[in-house]
This record gives C-alpha cells, structure tokens and sequence, in this order.
C-alpha cells in the first residue's frame, strides 16, 4: 500500500529532513506519524502526496513506483488518496454539500453519482441535516467533518490527515478520531500524523516515530512516547 525504501530528502537549505526511512504500511492498516515540531513527519506526508520528491530511494503507492512518476499522472496517483488538513480548507462560498460535490466534479463523476454518493457520505459522518449550511456557520468540528466527507466521497483507498485535530477541542478531536477508527474499520488504510499524545496513547494503534528526520522507533500497537 505505502513503502518506502531507504527514502532521503534534503531541501537546497542543506537540511536533512528525512534520513534513511525504511517501512512499509500496509492495506487496511491505521499508522500515526508522530514527532516534534520539525522531526520531518510533514515532510514523510508531502512524500506520499507526491508534493516533495525524494533526493533518493524509492516510495511505492499501491503497487506502484512513484519516484519518477511523470508530472501528468500525479493526479491520477491523488485519486487513490483522500487528503485531510488541520486548517480544513474549505471553500467558504460554497455549503456543505457542494464542498463535497466539488471533489467530484474534479474527477468528473456524473451528475447522478454525485447525487447519489454526496448525500451517503454526509449521513456517515454525521451532516445530513448540515447539507444547506455555510463553513462559517459550522462549528470547528463539523468543519472537519466535511472535510473528512469531502475527502472520502471519492471512495479512495488510504486517507491521510495531517494534524486533523489540532485545531479542536479535546472532546471534538476524540470524535473526529472515533470517526477515522470506524472508516478505518471499513477497509480504508489510514495514516495520521499528530501532536495529539492522549489520543496516540488510548488508541494503541501502530505508531511511526521520527526525530530529526529518522525513524526511531516503529511500534505495531504503541504510544506515543516522546522519550527514548
């Protein structure tokens, strides 16, 4: 599903942001990132977006080696992936349910898909009666929410959310994770890099920990851990 094979990056700055990573994660597994501030855990995301390339090594997604894939196929490679931000983005001027739409329209899914598949992927995140309402008039958990929705409307094999909770509350953030346990449940692979060290320690899924670019340590059922 995910693997990287003896991956390194080095920005121009000469900083050595991800040194010698070597895992692999599976299909249907839940992995959390976790690190401090600048560990390179970010940079581990953007090189499974194929938003960073690797200085070297190679990263297969589903089967396939995407090092030197051609710029033209990048977003094809996307579509397999459902993406999840900390800050949301969502497009303000749009409501709930065409924020979801949207993702769809870019794929070019047909109108009657859409509006078969927007409303199912509202009810499983729990928005059906939210479907007319702006971002602005949404509290910061429901945000999320329809940005999980949005991110998951086009039936992508892995999600990876960056930071999703870091903007939340306690009991919001444990509500959006429950949310990510149960699509996880449902067969789709999901990857988290977080700060979020109670909510690591509770869960006792598999943990990926990076410090100072290197994975130091790869724990099937961990905490979160900082200390070594």
């Amino acid at each position: 599903m995910i693997e990287f094979r003896k991956v390194y990056k080095k920005y121009d700055t000469g900083t050595d942001a991800v040194i010698n990573a070597n895992f692999v994660i599976e299909k249907g597994e839940f992995a959390f990132l976790v690190g401090s501030s600048g560990s390179g855990k970010s940079t581990l995301i953007k090189l499974i977006l194929k938003e960073e390339e690797p200085t070297s090594g190679n990263i297969i997604i589903n089967g396939k080696d995407t090092t030197y894939l051609k710029p033209s196929r990048i977003p094809f490679l996307r579509r397999s992936m459902g993406v999840v931000f900390q800050d949301f983005r969502l497009l303000p001027d749009k409501t709930v349910y065409d924020n979801v739409a949207y993702a769809m329209y870019i794929v070019r899914a047909t109108p009657r898909h859409i509006r078969r598949q927007v409303p199912m992927i509202l009810s499983m995140v729990g928005l059906s009666n939210k479907a007319k309402m702006y971002p602005n008039e949404l509290s910061g958990g429901e945000q999320q929410r329809v940005a999980l929705a949005r991110a998951l409307v086009n039936a992508p094999s892995m999600l990876i959310a960056d930071e999703p909770t870091g903007n939340l509350d306690p009991d919001t953030a444990w509500d959006i994770m429950t949310l990510l346990n149960e699509i996880n449940m449902r067969g789709t692979t999901v990857v988290v890099a977080t700060h979020a060290k109670d909510i690591v320690d509770k869960m006792k899924k598999r943990v990926i920990h990076i410090q100072n670019g290197k994975i130091i340590r790869d724990d099937k059922k961990g905490g979160y851990d900082y200390e070594i």
